[in-house]
């Protein structure tokens, strides 16, 4: 049955490929709160922040690095700046920002992976 939660050409799931599947998950889930389901070695799926039976938002796939040009993705944070310190605790790195745009605040970082991603605020 479809899960009727997903929309039409709405970004649906976010597949990182990252070289420490185990770091990675420390990672996320002390710069963000993640929470995954394991499907052995190789592979994580990114819980969906909804809990339950939502489906699940992305994963974590490991390999020797990650796809030049992947996607970049954005997070939404009500805290710019405490996001920010949280990615460096988690052993992240800021690599752009904060800086402010006109729907608000943002700032990319890179994981222990090396994949760039974005993280924004609308204050």
């Amino acid at each position: 049955m479809r899960n009727m939660s997903n929309r039409h050409h709405d970004i649906d799931y976010v597949e990182l490929t990252v070289t420490d599947l185990d770091q990675a998950k420390r990672f996320y889930t002390e710069a963000f709160g993640w929470s995954f389901n394991d499907y052995g070695p190789e592979y994580s799926g990114i819980q969906s922040p909804a809990g339950g039976d939502a489906p699940e938002i992305g994963g974590l796939a490991l390999g020797e690095r990650p796809s030049p040009g992947g996607p970049f993705v954005l997070l939404y944070s009500e805290d710019l700046d405490a996001s920010a310190e949280a990615v460096r605790k988690a052993g992240g790195e800021v690599v752009n920002g904060p800086y402010g745009f006109p729907g608000g605040r943002r700032f990319h970082f890179t994981d222990p992976s090396g994949n760039e991603l974005g993280v924004w605020s609308a204050a």
